[in-house]
């Protein structure tokens, strides 16, 4: 998407290990233009990060000169420049402050660093998801909160007073990937088509984890058994499978933080209407923030302290 670029301020970039979102943000805010691709930290690793940028710049003629903010894992190790974690309890704040800024280029471009939990009984560390946390700074600043973060390595953030004060992640996603693909459930699901949070087999395998999460492994296996014996679909079977590990995600967050104090989840898509769900078989009701829209106004909220008007 391109409009007229006549009053460009900066250029916000969202840079996934696989994924590429950058936008062309306007002095009022607005987004003049807009740029989504493959080119993520693995294939920017070989072609060469100031290379791919350039050529997403150049797509939408951005003005020379124009400064970028970025997060996300442009800032790893294994990134153009590591951005480094601040340690909790951070502020909100702080993460701006810490950016990091990339030497030897013709532009200002500053990366956003991560945050690491470094307890030895709890170590864990989230890159990307700490922009989300910025874009809804109006919900966080005041009170103490519990933010779910889905995806592929679900976060779940707690904040209290606008302070990061730990946070825990769950291996969700990655699960139902290698689950579905690489073991015996792999015959039972691996043509199941679309589904969601409305079907029967998802919202029942959620209620029957979240009543007693510690049969988790035993309710994967009946995935396999209800096939074998009852013939069951391959696209139920997919939806047990999901239920059952998101159900188990969340009881497992909720068994170590009372969420009494303000529960948000920070999703879009299919998979955010899944979480939305999954709490409603909890009985509960979160609130809802755009997991797209967080990360473009983290970024702003970024841009904004570092280059004021």
């Amino acid at each position: 998407m391109v409009a007229t670029i006549g009053a460009a301020q900066y250029v916000a970039v969202d840079w996934g290990t696989s994924s590429f979102r950058l936008w062309l943000i306007g002095r009022d805010g607005a987004v003049l233009a807009e740029r989504r691709s493959g080119d993520g930290m693995t294939t920017a690793a070989k072609t060469g990060f100031e290379t791919v940028l350039q050529s997403h710049l150049d797509a939408i003629s951005a003005p020379a000169g124009l400064p970028v903010i970025v997060c996300g894992m442009a800032g790893a190790r294994q990134g153009w420049v590591e951005a480094g974690y601040l340690d909790t309890p951070a502020a909100l704040a702080d993460i701006v402050h810490a950016a990091v800024p990339v030497p030897g280029i013709n532009r200002d471009v500053r990366i956003l660093p991560g945050l690491a939990q470094r307890d030895p009984a709890a170590a864990d560390v989230l890159r990307g998801e700490e922009t989300q946390l910025l874009g809804a700074g109006d919900i966080l600043l005041s009170g103490d909160h519990l933010v779910c973060m889905p995806g592929t390595h679900s976060k779940w953030v707690r904040v209290a007073q606008g302070v990061v004060t730990g946070f825990s992640t769950f291996m969700t996603g990655e699960l139902f990937d290698a689950i579905s693909k690489h073991t015996i459930l792999s015959h039972t699901v691996g043509d199941g088509g679309s589904f969601d949070g409305t079907h029967p087999a998802f919202v029942a395998a959620v209620k029957q984890i979240r009543d007693n999460p510690a049969l988790a492994t035993n309710r994967l296996f009946s995935v396999r058994a209800g096939q074998l014996l009852h013939a069951l679909p391959a696209t139920d079977g997919k939806a047990r499978l999901s239920g059952t590990l998101i159900g188990l995600e969340i009881a497992g967050a909720l068994s170590t933080v009372d969420a009494g104090g303000g529960l948000c989840l920070v999703a879009s898509g299919p998979l955010g209407a899944l979480y939305r769900a999954a709490f409603a078989a909890f009985n509960l009701d979160p609130i809802l923030i755009d997991a797209d829209d967080a990360v473009r106004h983290g970024l702003a909220s970024a841009a904004r302290a570092l280059w004021p008007q």
